[in-house]
């Protein structure tokens, strides 16, 4: 009876192990490596780092842009693609997104976004990354191509990923496989909503718990360093391992604060520890620009259509943050927020932005090159320059309008992208239907 009962429980366990594949995969090639040249001719080159050449070719070999320039010759054996009145741009970056790590928010099996624990400095993207998934050739059809892949929860949330959207493999993947440590700064506002059950002595406790654990990862960390150069041999820790070169400026740190208190807290706390740091979130980083300028620190923002921060704030303020932000000279990025869906809308948080006080080149900027500043990876991609990769996308209209924005054609590394995927096949399916 036991081993009936066993069975029957493998049995099962099997059915739905299988289901979960069976909806988390997706059944697309990825683009083979470029062979040949290509030739896109005639199109609007919207370069980011250099204005708009309208009316001009681009060529790209082996994986990189050769030649920008009108009237260029193809080379032999190489592949035109007639673009006339079409416009090209850099592949867009989406900063800060879970895609990869989770496939459907109900099936447990496919959710890996976050680690048991507080503190996990060594948590890395790139091990659950999932190049299989149904939900990043959805996005890629809006034009992205390279996401900032983040694992979640805790306070110390572990290392991020810098992903390409096509790939056998995450090492094929991969852009870059580690670009920073993230961290969650803790709440710095005492809750007396009706729901919140703690006191708000009890409340402040933890803020202070939280804020001791954050500077007792660095403590330990440092520790490990200095014993570790005393005694080469002594035994691996992959926690502190992870936080060495963060401590050494190797990599950023990545704080997600958006409460003004938390957001000079986190600074005063970079400063302290004399780390590199990346703001994320900063819903209310229009009141810390004089902080975020002198101490050189670069903000990752959220969606542009999010609600009113404060009950008196004005209606459209996370509109046009970015506006403000720019106009302060604080460098600056735009993100998805989080949720792996939400990719796809990324070129229109721009476009609402540009609506609000944004110039269009500048939003322009915030999805391509200046996230791929902030990233480290200006030098390879980001814009339309000879030498970079060829990373970029067709468009037949406006890619920060929802109403004209149709990408044609996309290459990542020059591999010719499938723009495919489970959304079109949907499309194709039930158009069907009323004709039958």
């Amino acid at each position: 009876m036991r081993t009936n009962k066993v069975l029957t429980a493998l049995t099962a366990w099997a059915l739905v192990t299988a289901a979960v594949i069976g909806v988390s995969a997706h059944d697309l090639v990825p683009g083979k490596k470029q062979t040949a040249p290509v030739l896109l001719k005639g199109g609007d080159l919207y370069t980011v780092s250099h204005g708009v050449l309208a009316a001009t070719d681009l060529i790209f070999e082996n994986g990189r842009i050769t030649s920008i320039g009108k009237g260029l010759s193809a080379p032999a054996g190489a592949q035109v693609v007639d673009v006339t009145g079409m416009n090209v741009y850099p592949g867009i970056i989406a900063a800060n997104t879970t895609l990869g790590l989770i496939e459907i928010d109900q099936a447990r099996a496919t959710n890996d976004m976050s680690e048991v624990g507080s503190n996990n400095p060594d948590v890395a993207a790139h091990v659950a990354y999932n190049p299989d998934s149904e939900i990043p050739p959805t996005v890629r059809s809006l034009g992205i191509t390279t996401a900032l892949i983040v694992p979640q929860g805790g306070l110390m949330q572990g290392r991020s990923s810098l992903m390409n959207l096509d790939g056998w493999t995450k090492e094929d993947a991969a852009e870059k496989m580690i670009v920073g440590l993230h961290m969650n700064w803790p709440q710095a506002a005492i809750i007396t909503a009706w729901w919140m059950d703690r006191s708000a002595e009890d409340q402040k406790k933890q803020m202070d718990e939280n804020r001791r654990q954050l500077a007792q990862v660095f403590d330990n960390a440092r520790a490990y360093a200095i014993a570790k150069k005393a005694d080469p041999s002594m035994k691996i820790d992959s926690r502190w391992e992870a936080m060495l070169p963060v401590i050494s400026g190797e990599l950023p740190v990545f704080i997600g604060a958006s409460d003004y208190r938390q957001i000079e807290q986190a600074v005063n706390f970079a400063r302290a520890q004399k780390i590199k740091m990346i703001l994320v979130g900063g819903a209310e980083a229009w009141k810390a620009t004089r902080l975020l300028k002198e101490n050189n620190i670069p903000v990752v923002l959220g969606p542009t259509n999010g609600m009113p921060f404060r009950a008196d704030d004005s209606y459209d303020q996370a509109y046009k943050l970015a506006a403000q932000l720019d106009a302060a000279g604080i460098k600056w990025c735009m993100s998805p927020g989080g949720a792996s869906w939400n990719a796809r809308n990324l070129p229109f948080y721009a476009g609402f932005a540009a609506a609000f006080g944004l110039s269009k080149s500048a939003a322009l900027r915030g999805i391509t090159l200046s996230a791929a500043e902030i990233l480290g990876v200006s030098e390879q991609i980001g814009s339309l320059d000879v030498g970079k990769k060829a990373t970029l996308v067709v468009s037949k209209g406006d890619i920060l309008d929802p109403i004209t924005a149709q990408v044609t054609n996309m290459w990542i590394g020059g591999r010719a992208v499938d723009l495919d995927n489970k959304q079109t096949e949907l499309y194709r399916k039930y158009s069907q239907k009323g004709r039958q």
